[in-house]
């Protein structure tokens, strides 16, 4: 998605001057178009996180649109005093841009890595998380934070590639229909399961922008018809998808339903490899994701 990013930058300055491009000392053989484009409003601020985030919020009060990019956990844990007490209280239109969520830095370690970042970022005040689901998405999700006046968070990966049409970015998108439960996720990973024969009479939600504060009619019309719903995401399940769709679902349902979570839960061997490796680990993808739906469907 990054190459599709820095297009949509590219694309979006024309029409958009106030825009600012700061980054954390990243984007070799990636930004070097977007620098050219945006000329002296491409801020190189160096290994030095929390002063970016402040100069950011500084432009932001001065009327510039600043786009802050950097590895998500360097543009998102690190900082996060300064996003918090700088941007996010003063509702500040600051956007900041992590690649790689998830375990997007595989080989990397854990210090590249970012199973949190979804949960930190979406219970800040007035923050707004987007994660694109394809590669299309990046195009669309850029612009409507260019327009959204409030603080923002794109997380970044690689696209997901399903051989089905996919709605326009939003909030929430169904798409595949299923009679034998309701699959919920967000980000890239959702392919792993939509791929699965397991997940043929499944029904397939994708869930993009952060924090949620109602559910689709469908959705939890399918959810309390099957009783059984099951939630994707390469983010810790705590503070993440899981919580808050529980927290939302307890209100609307008719009858008790069982719930199948599958979240990252960090390093259970203690080794690193790249993403499908972690993935596979931590049962979000390989054989573990299909024993895990399998088992589930078939228990009462």
């Amino acid at each position: 998605m990054r190459v599709e990013f820095a297009q949509s930058m590219i694309t979006l300055f024309d029409k958009h001057p106030e825009m600012v491009f700061v980054t954390g000392d990243l984007g070799y053989m990636a930004l070097e178009k977007v620098q050219e484009k945006f000329g002296e409003k491409f801020i190189n601020a160096g290994v030095a996180e929390q002063n970016m985030v402040t100069v950011s919020a500084a432009l932001a009060h001065e009327g510039f649109i600043p786009w802050v990019y950097s590895i998500s956990p360097f543009v998102t844990i690190r900082p996060y005093e300064q996003i918090r007490n700088d941007v996010c209280l003063h509702n500040l239109p600051v956007k900041l841009v992590g690649n790689g969520g998830g375990y997007g830095y595989g080989i990397m370690g854990a210090t590249h890595h970012n199973i949190e970042d979804i949960g930190a970022m979406r219970i800040l005040p007035n923050m707004r998380v987007y994660v694109p689901f394809t590669a299309d998405d990046v195009a669309q999700s850029v612009a409507m934070m260019q327009d959204d006046p409030h603080p923002n968070y794109l997380r970044l990966n690689v696209g997901a590639k399903i051989p089905t049409p996919v709605a326009p970015f939003a909030t929430w998108r169904k798409i595949k229909d299923g009679t034998k439960g309701v699959v919920v996720g967000t980000g890239p990973v959702v392919e792993n399961i939509y791929h699965l024969d397991a997940a043929k009479d499944l029904e397939i939600w994708v869930l993009s922008i952060f924090p949620i504060t109602e559910l689709p009619n469908d959705l939890i019309h399918s959810v309390n018809q099957s009783k059984k719903i099951i939630t994707i995401e390469e983010h810790n399940g705590e503070c993440g998808l899981r919580e808050t769709l529980s927290y939302q679902l307890m209100n609307h349902l008719t009858s008790p339903i069982k719930i199948l979570s599958l979240s990252a839960h960090g390093y259970p061997s203690g080794k690193y490899g790249d993403q499908k490796w972690h993935q596979a680990e931590n049962n979000l993808g390989g054989p573990g994701l299909k024993q895990e739906v399998e088992h589930f469907l078939v228990t009462p």
